[in-house]
């Protein structure tokens, strides 16, 4: 039976100040662990900075490159689209314009790090670097230009791609799990556990899906062979993401993608406890939540993993719904009897989550707006993780020294949870953390498995997370940053700010300077879906009747035409009646009499028309939807999207209206007389509405009109 979820429903908007605020309450600390936690902190960045010689991968990385610099950025966007670009002819144009004028020469020779050299040039031929920098700096700059010219971007194209497959054998332990666990053995004999991943999300076809199965299926089996008896706990794993086995992992598909997600999850879970190996299940976006925890709900109840504490899930911290997806998960491992190994991460897909919210017309974000919110979060929800061993082994994954400086001194003399950092980051932190210093724990490292050509996305989300100048691996690597600013207590910085809220991320339906956003709804989320239907339904159950109206008045003469839905034929929508020649005669001749007072009114008059307008197709907003699904046979995401398009047609043409056409020129006519009509109102319009965007672009044809005078 599934539990009540409610209270996770009702945190998916909260109102960010007074959440952050309760989540502060809850996270703060007393005054001496406090000090305990700042002592610790403090020790471990300055151990990473005095052994910064023997630093690789990320953290070396981090020291040359940022996203504050127009290199990093330039590396990131090659990074991310030579991967990305399918033909060579737009990936030589690419870098013709990235990389022949930045000043690469500065970050050449200046980390021990091979990773950063590599990185620096992108230019790998015959496996070695093309050694340019050993003139001086505008020597280097002319070879690579010279380089570029001589031997044209194909070469340069090839090495830079070598270039990516370097930055991504710091992020992947092994092209095959054979491989990642040859390469995890040394680092075992240090005391580190792993947890493997197999890269892969978001399959786009059952094919897709099948393979990532397979390449599960065979994970599991290597890893399994690795693990010894004793606590599950600290056996290797495997992380599993759902949206690599299934193409149609969405709200919209629950119920088929539940019921083959279970049996795919739920066999894979079998094969892992016969290995006395452990799973978990990744966290993705926001919207595939509430569809998950149902899904981990069925698993943690199957009969066939009874009394097995190796089924885990991951929750990110960033996500308002957080600490009630906990405290959901309390309940389910006490109902079934079982204690959950949980990942808390700090989250992996903000820029994501804040663009889809902004597009999608949301009230506000699901996630926090500010990394000190996150990082309170984080904070409350280890603090509760830790108040319920009973029913959780936590597992904390993080690279800031504050967030295990304070996990340490929260969890006390009660040491069974385990820090978790990811593979090629974070190395010189946990150097610090396992199996020495004041801290001492246990860590696993999450490791992804995988070929080059599958580490796009997770390649992106690392370099994004750790390339923002808020984060800590970016600060960390800055020797001019001040450690207590690095240490800093998240709670007394939330506390301090005068608005928590980010100022420079406005909420959603803020998005645009002149005008207001469309507003829209979250159709994965489950309870404000519900609620729309039921309303779409009603609608939907009424009879409309169409007709024209001329001056004013609604003419109830003509011909009568049936509308039926066109999925369905023998659904009614309604009717519609026709218009005789002589009465479209008559609107003419009124819209030609009407257009130059129209025109008369001015841009700021009709403006005000218009957004009029946009609101009432808001007001009306389920009506109109449930026309759309009836008699245009569109899907409620569809609908919704063609909607918006036409509010925001409407206030777009007021804005245009106000500034552009508020003060209409006289014009020469063609040949030479004063044109009575101004530039921006020449007449009458007539438009006519396309079948597949029947509201949105009739909507966008008449509002231009209108706001330009025309009738």
């Amino acid at each position: 039976m599934t539990a009540d979820r409610s209270a996770i429903a009702d945190h998916l908007f909260a109102d960010e100040t007074k959440l952050v605020l309760k989540l502060a309450a809850e996270a703060e600390l007393s005054g001496g662990d406090k000090s305990e936690v700042e002592r610790l902190a403090r020790g471990l960045v300055k151990s990473v900075r005095d052994n910064r010689t023997s630093q690789g991968g990320i953290d070396a990385f981090m020291q040359q490159f940022s996203l504050s610099s127009e290199e990093g950025v330039v590396l990131m966007c090659l990074a991310e689209a030579l991967l990305r670009i399918p033909d060579a002819e737009t990936a030589d144009l690419l870098i013709s314009d990235k990389l022949g004028d930045r000043d690469w020469s500065d970050h050449v020779g200046k980390s021990d790090s091979l990773f950063v050299n590599a990185s620096a040039w992108g230019l790998m031929l015959t496996g070695k670097i093309v050694e340019l920098g050993r003139g001086t700096k505008s020597d280097a700059k002319s070879a690579l230009k010279r380089l570029i010219t001589r031997s044209g971007e194909p070469i340069i194209r090839t090495a830079m791609k070598q270039a990516m497959r370097i930055m991504g054998k710091q992020f992947v332990l092994g092209r095959t799990i054979k491989e990642a666990l040859d390469t995890s053995e040394p680092l075992k004999a240090e005391g580190y556990r792993f947890s493997y991943d197999m890269l892969g999300e978001s399959a786009m076809t059952r094919g897709d899906a099948a393979r990532y199965l397979k390449a599960y299926e065979k994970a599991v089996d290597a890893i399994g062979a690795t693990a010894r008896p004793g606590s599950i706990f600290e056996q290797p794993s495997i992380s599993v993401k759902l949206s690599a086995l299934h193409p149609r992992y969405e709200e919209k598909n629950k119920a088929e993608s539940l019921n083959g997600l279970y049996s795919m999850v739920l066999a894979l879970a079998v094969q892992a406890r016969g290995y006395n190996a452990g799973l978990t299940i990744d966290a993705e976006e926001v919207a595939r939540l509430d569809i998950s925890l149902e899904l981990f709900e069925r698993l943690a109840a199957a009969p066939e993993l009874k009394g097995w504490d190796g089924l885990g899930l991951a929750v990110q911290a960033y996500g308002r719904r957080a600490k009630p997806a906990l405290q959901f998960l309390a309940d389910v491992a006490q109902r079934t009897g079982r204690v959950l190994p949980v990942r808390l991460v700090k989250g992996a897909y903000w820029d994501t989550e804040i663009k889809r919210a902004q597009e999608g017309g949301f009230e506000t974000y699901p996630v926090f707006t500010r990394k000190a919110s996150t990082d309170v979060s984080y904070l409350a929800c280890a603090r509760f993780m830790l108040s319920r061993r009973d029913v959780f082994f936590p597992q904390f994954a993080t690279h800031n020294a504050h967030s295990v400086a304070a996990i340490s001194v929260m969890a006390g003399e009660d040491r069974r949870f385990e820090f978790q950092r990811l593979h090629g980051m974070g190395e010189a932190l946990y150097d610090g953390v396992v199996g020495k210093g004041d801290i001492n724990q246990s860590c696993r490292i999450y490791a992804p498995v995988g070929s080059h050509e599958d580490l796009l996305a997770y390649l992106v989300r690392r370099l994004l997370e750790n390339g923002a100048n808020t984060s800590f691996v970016n600060r960390l690597a800055d020797d001019t940053a001040p450690i207590d600013d690095i240490i800093a207590d998240p709670v007394a910085e939330v506390r301090s700010l005068a608005s928590i809220p980010h100022a420079r991320i406005v909420p959603p339906q803020r998005l645009f300077a002149d005008r207001r956003n469309s507003k829209g709804v979250p159709t994965w989320h489950g309870p404000l879906r519900e609620t729309l239907m039921a309303s779409i339904v009603q609608h939907a159950s009424r009879s409309h009747e169409a007709f024209a109206i001329v001056d004013g008045k609604p003419l109830a003469s003509g011909h009568e035409r049936k509308i039926v839905s066109p999925h369905d034929n023998s659904v009614a929508v309604g009717s519609v009646r026709e218009v005789a020649d002589a009465d479209i005669a008559r609107a003419l001749t009124l819209a030609v009499e009407g257009q130059r007072s129209w025109c008369d009114l001015k841009g700021r008059a009709r403006a005000v028309i218009l957004d009029s307008a946009a609101d009432l197709y808001e007001t009306n907003r389920d009506m109109l939807l449930a026309l759309l699904i009836r008699e245009a046979g569109k899907s409620l995401d569809n609908a919704q999207a063609d909607l918006r398009e036409a509010v925001d047609f409407l206030r777009y043409y007021a804005v245009l209206a106000r500034g552009e056409f508020e003060n209409p020129t006289v014009m020469p006519g063609p040949t030479g007389e004063r044109n009575e009509l101004s530039l921006h109102g020449r007449g009458v319009f007539a438009a006519i509405a396309p079948w597949n965007f029947p509201l949105a672009i009739f909507t966008g044809q008449v509002a231009a009109a209108l706001a330009s005078g025309n009738a």
